[in-house]
């Protein structure tokens, strides 16, 4: 065995877990990020034997894993699909893509690169496109419900100390790209329609 290979196997393997325990962040994994970048070839191997592919944004700081998209998952003697398909609902769909635009709109207008919002800021960005109700309080508990979601997808990420207050994380925009964006705009049309929503205008656009 040669010097310092047992401490890069020790090190690819730290990588490894931690990227398929979730996504890996510069600022937040120093140590993993450095590893990864210098054995950035040998994860590459070593994940596309598990039919995944490793996907490293230098720029916004953030890596994941996903899914080979050269292996049918659905053929029987295709390898098992390691990283899921979520179907997401509606009213979370919506907030993931309101929290895009929000981010798009940051990033245009501001030269900080973390987005942080208050639980306040985002029930009300939500309650624009929900039907209208008369029980308060129900409303506000399934917008809470769907910011639980998002924090459990990873999209945000609650501040600590402050309970109330929440990150967009930047690996948002890995996920909702300009053309997702696009195709919700028109579902998210069509659905202000139907409730006579009275921005369907604005929401075109």
């Amino acid at each position: 065995m040669t010097p310092g290979t047992a401490k890069d196997d020790f090190d690819l393997s730290l990588v490894v877990t931690h990227l398929v325990k979730g996504v890996v962040y510069r600022d937040s994994h120093e140590k993993v990020w450095q590893h990864l970048r210098s054995l950035q070839a040998r994860v590459r191997d070593h994940v596309a034997v598990m039919g995944l592919t490793v996907v490293i944004d230098d720029a916004e700081g953030h890596a994941f894993l996903r899914s080979r998209p050269d292996i049918d998952n659905d053929d029987e003697a295709a390898v098992p699909r390691l990283i899921p398909r979520r179907a997401l609902s509606f009213p979370v769909s919506l907030l993931l893509a309101l929290l895009r635009k929000k981010l798009a709109e940051f990033d245009a207008t501001d030269s900080d690169t973390r987005l942080i919002l208050t639980r306040d800021q985002i029930v009300e960005m939500v309650r624009l496109f929900m039907p209208g109700s008369s029980n308060e309080a129900r409303l506000i508990d399934q917008i809470d419900a769907q910011i639980n979601k998002v924090v459990e997808l990873g999209f945000l990420c609650r501040i600590k100390g402050q309970d109330a207050t929440f990150e967009v994380r930047r690996i948002l925009k890995a996920f909702v790209d300009g053309q997702w964006l696009s195709e919700f705009d028109q579902r998210l049309a069509e659905y202000a329609r139907l409730l006579g929503h009275p921005n369907a205008q604005e929401v075109d656009r």
